[in-house]
């Protein structure tokens, strides 16, 4: 039956739908939180452990790369011990990464608890997605993508301004106490409020050799990309070799999951889909349109215009207001027509928020740049939630933990080679020029933004191709689509 000309029809959020996400919404508060806080605080533990940026970096690095490292394995871990149980699981290391990185002595034993943390965090995210889908039977996923973005839109948001605020009166130590009675709620609400789980009678066991070449590969890539700003490029065996080997793994494991018989950790058939891999590859559009004007962005204000990192944090405020304008709107309009409108619109309004950046020096107008942030932050809440929306499309119940673990993945990636490339771009401009010399530091910001102004523009591409309406029955789509496979 075509689904090009189909309206859905409109229905309201099942009650156990709202509920089960409200409740993993507590949950994902924690690592959003604590990601952006413990930027804030790198400066603050280098000083205290008594160690230079290049160990110090580990913090983060070690974090991200068991993140990648546990990703792929949520998906088997779902249809084995179901998604409840994992996510209180990954709950559980999470709280416990939490109160070790609390009580961290040195920066080695630090190192070794965020990448507990990390673990945590890349089992949690991922089965948070596949929960919400099949729980609602893939009906009204732009309503559900926009309660379960809030995580995503306060972390940056509020998770600066609060890391500041703590560190100043606390110290460094005080940013991970923020995990713990967030934890500690969460892990109840999830008992009493997620739905029990139907597991399978056959039990499904681990796809050892899947899990060798993706996890590393993944793990690889995002290291890689990482240390594109800290070597200025990809020049460095730093970097480049890193990559390889990721490339090379990943190329590995497609050949492996095309030709294995048993169920592949990630099943990249799905890729066979138009709308499925163009929303993957728009995820990688939105981490790096995301993630690497997240970083400059409190830079602009810290080194051109002298703000603190709070006044940084407080001066950004108007994208994440700007950001919980559409998030509602961006959901029910994806839930009638479809992504591809949402996200032409969005990328307009975050193109159009991010030229003033472009063009700012050392005495532009705040007001402006306010209310250019409010703008882009208008067409970032409206971006993740219609390209998440598509991702799970006609997608048969089985398949949505591998949906789960490809989108996470892409996502990552961008959000690393945001970061990287406009960093790089900035100091390769600075190349030359004395930390004093406001106006060129400006100007070094100017070009970053306008590689950022490219990436937006680059995005409509994969958008074009985008499927313009959802199907009208989700759950007998659904049905015929298992029966077909």
């Amino acid at each position: 039956m075509s689904t090009e000309n189909i309206k859905p029809v409109k229905e309201k959020l099942d009650r156990v739908v709202f509920k089960t996400a409200m409740v993993l919404v507590v949950g994902a508060l924690a690592p959003l939180f604590d990601s952006t806080m413990v930027n804030v605080a790198l400066h603050a533990i280098a000083a205290d452990m008594k160690a230079n940026i290049s160990i110090v970096q580990w913090i983060t690095t070690g974090y991200v790369l068991a993140m990648g490292l546990a990703v792929p394995v949520s998906g088997w871990a779902t249809k084995r011990f179901g998604g409840k149980r994992l996510y209180v699981f990954s709950l559980a290391i999470f709280l416990i990464g939490s109160i070790c990185s609390m009580l961290s002595w040195n920066i080695e034993s630090m190192i070794i608890f965020r990448v507990i943390q990390g673990i945590g965090a890349g089992l949690m995210m991922p089965t948070l997605q596949t929960e919400l889908v099949q729980v609602s039977g893939g009906r009204n996923l732009g309503r559900i993508m926009s309660i379960v973005s809030i995580p995503g839109l306060l972390g940056p948001i509020l998770g600066p301004v609060l890391g500041g605020v703590l560190i100043n009166v606390w110290g460094w130590h005080a940013i991970f106490w923020v995990n713990i009675p967030i934890c500690i709620v969460a892990i109840p609400l999830a008992l009493w409020g997620i739905p029990a789980d139907k597991l399978p009678e056959k039990k499904e066991s681990l796809d050892v050799i899947g899990m060798i070449l993706l996890s590393p590969a993944f793990a690889l890539l995002i290291y890689g990309i990482a240390q594109i700003a800290s070597h200025g490029g990809l020049g460095s065996s730093t970097v480049y070799i890193p990559l390889i080997i990721g490339v090379v793994l990943m190329a590995s494991y497609v050949v492996y999951a095309l030709n294995t018989k048993r169920e592949p950790a990630l099943n990249v058939r799905l890729f066979k889909s138009v709308n499925f891999s163009a929303s993957n590859i728009l995820l990688i559009f939105s981490g790096i349109i995301t993630n690497g004007a997240m970083l400059m962005l409190p830079l602009y204000y810290q080194e051109v215009r002298g703000a603190s990192a709070l006044s940084a944090g407080l001066w950004l405020l108007p994208q994440g207001i700007g950001m919980l304008l559409t998030r509602s709107w961006a959901g029910k309009t994806a839930d009638r027509n479809g992504s591809r409108n949402i996200v032409l619109m969005s990328l307009a309004a975050i193109a159009i928020g991010t030229l003033p950046f472009a063009f700012a020096g050392t005495d532009t107008n705040y007001i402006l740049l306010s209310i250019a942030l409010l703008v882009r932050g208008a067409g970032l809440g409206g971006l993740f939630i219609a390209i998440m929306m598509s991702a799970y499309i006609g997608l048969p119940k089985e398949q949505v933990p591998h949906a789960s673990i490809a989108t996470r993945i892409f996502q990552t990636i961008g959000g690393a080679f945001g970061s990287a490339i406009l960093a790089t771009a900035a100091q390769q401009q600075m190349a030359g020029h004395i930390q004093s010399d406001l106006p060129a530091v400006a100007y070094s910001f100017n070009v970053s933004f306008w590689w950022s102004i490219g990436f937006t523009v680059a995005a409509v591409i994969p958008t074009l191709f985008l499927t313009m309406l959802k199907k009208s029955e989700p759950e007998a789509a659904t049905e015929e689509t298992i029966e077909k496979a």
